[in-house]
């Protein structure tokens, strides 16, 4: 067995934010297993033989099982292929990429790990909100909004008391997380930003309150996938001019 599976990110959205290391590798590939989030653009960097197989997970619709996407890597790379399994933002960072090469190493099958620009930091700052900052937040946390009802275990008391809490895939469940919040004990009063399809021309900022945000947001008609962003930094990007006289901010050029 010559094969060789790459665990390699893809970055937040924009396909010019995939690392060089990723890009060449995903330019040798023999497959591409790609994620549902993965622009368009970057699976047509593969070579024109390379198979592409379809990985995504729609909520409430189509949904590729995890055991499913293991075969597929497993198999291919079995029968000396360069497998590249290219997955939005980094594996590592709530993209199950630990799980996976659990599998792999079970298998006996080679892989390497490529790490990917995270939405956790790259979506606020393409927002112009800086996740920490020297006078307003020395530290963050990052979780998914499916942490409301997936892991019981989370202690939003502790998140509430991080400066920056980022929340990703956080529209969908975004009542239930800022009724944790509040339940928690953060104020009404504390700045929010969702940000809707981050880093791509598109991008749509909601700057809001925790107690106004689901309202906003709801008005707003944003559309997944976006990341909400709960501290005292998201005052920063209001304060340099970024949004518009709406509230939201004006589609990257």
């Amino acid at each position: 067995m010559s094969g060789k599976v790459f665990l390699v990110g893809a970055g937040p959205g924009d396909p010019e934010l995939i690392t060089v290391r990723g890009l060449r590798v995903l330019r040798e590939a023999d497959v591409v297993v790609y994620d549902r989030l993965v622009h368009p653009a970057l699976v047509d960097e593969a070579p024109a033989g390379a198979e592409r197989v379809y990985a995504g997970k729609h909520p409430g619709g189509l949904r590729t099982s995890q055991e499913q996407i293991v075969q597929v890597l497993v198999d291919r790379a079995r029968r000396g292929l360069r497998v590249v399994r290219l997955k939005g933002g980094d594996p590592f960072v709530f993209g199950r990429g630990g799980e996976e090469v659990e599998a792999l190493r079970e298998a006996g099958v080679p892989y390497e790990v490529v790490p990917g620009v995270t939405a956790a930091v790259a979506v606020p700052a393409a927002a112009q909100i800086p996740v920490t900052h020297r006078e307003r937040a020395s530290a963050f946390a990052v979780v998914t909004g499916h942490a409301c009802e997936a892991s019981p275990g989370v202690d939003w008391s502790a998140l509430v008391r991080v400066p920056t809490l980022v929340v990703l895939m956080g529209l969908r469940r975004l009542p239930q997380v800022v009724d944790q919040l509040l339940a928690a004990g953060a104020e009404p009063d504390t700045p929010v930003a969702m940000v809707a399809r981050g880093t791509l021309p598109d991008q749509r900022v909601v700057v809001a309150t925790l107690g106004t945000v689901v309202e906003d947001v709801q008005r707003a008609g944003l559309q997944p996938p976006a990341t909400l962003v709960v501290g005292r930094v998201v005052q920063l990007a209001r304060e340099a001019g970024a949004w518009g006289p709406t509230g939201f901010a004006a589609g990257r050029a």
